[in-house]
């Protein structure tokens, strides 16, 4: 088995996972989810998973992440090998430490401002409060917010809830990003601002990117587009991203 490394060069494997398994009870019925799903990504890539609804790829994505313990398999992310073996303490901290996370949801604190959100993660991996404010300030302005600083969620467009919910994950300068659903609240010209920011992750920031979509028009924006059906892989395609796609409005 190829390493998963931490601070990988573009191209190596940032999360390796093989033969997850994970049922759910339902009634008195366990219904397979994922059935022996083998995985990997790789860091500088932005990974498309995509799939109806039901198909498993919300679940993958929490196997991966150390979110949802599968009943087999294993995954070796960065220089942790077996994730899974960890304490649920050490899972955590692993979280927190490298990974990124963006929900469709937004998830954002009612009553922080933007600035606030950005730096509350900041404090919690240790940063002074001094840097927190110029690491948050800085990220907010990278992805357009700079104007929006002090304003609370009830203010702000769906379009910049969610950039400041990715400029909360790009603060920490997470090596794996999670995106679930991102673009899937948004009009064409906020959705494209929000891929392009995933992309530009992969890109310039070397994070290994793992988007989790059922909308195929973002297609045209990943190095990889691994397809799921009926918790199975049933197609995975390198391909050329098209930086300059534009996302049309539904």
């Amino acid at each position: 088995m190829s390493k998963t490394t931490t601070h990988g060069k573009h191209g190596d494997f940032a999360i390796e996972a093989k033969g997850l398994v994970k049922r759910f009870k339902s009634g008195k019925q366990f219904i397979e989810v994922l059935k022996g799903v083998d995985f990997d990504a790789r860091h500088g890539d932005l990974t498309m998973v995509m799939g109806p609804s039901g198909s498993g790829k919300s679940t993958l994505i929490a196997a991966l992440s150390g979110l949802l313990r599968p009943e087999e398999g294993r995954v070796d992310a960065l220089d942790v090998d077996d994730l899974w073996k960890l304490s649920s303490g050490k899972i955590d901290k692993f979280r927190l430490d490298h990974c990124g996370f963006i929900f469709q949801g937004f998830n954002l604190f009612p009553a922080l401002t933007a600035l606030q959100q950005v730096e509350v993660v900041l404090k919690f991996q240790g940063l002074s409060p001094g840097d927190a404010r110029r690491q948050a300030t800085a990220t907010l302005e990278e992805v357009g917010l700079g104007p929006r600083l002090h304003q609370r969620p009830s203010i702000l467009s769906g379009g910049e809830k969610q950039r400041v919910a990715i400029a909360r994950c790009l603060a920490k300068n997470p090596q794996i990003l999670f995106a679930d659903e991102p673009t899937s609240a948004l009009d064409g010209e906020n959705g494209q601002i929000v891929i392009r920011l995933l992309r530009r992750a992969a890109t310039e920031h070397g994070a290994s990117v793992i988007c989790v979509t059922h909308d195929p028009r973002l297609e045209e924006w990943a190095d990889r587009v691994i397809k799921i059906e009926d918790g199975v892989i049933i197609d995975d395609q390198r391909r050329t991203p098209n930086p300059d796609a534009t996302l049309a409005s539904h």
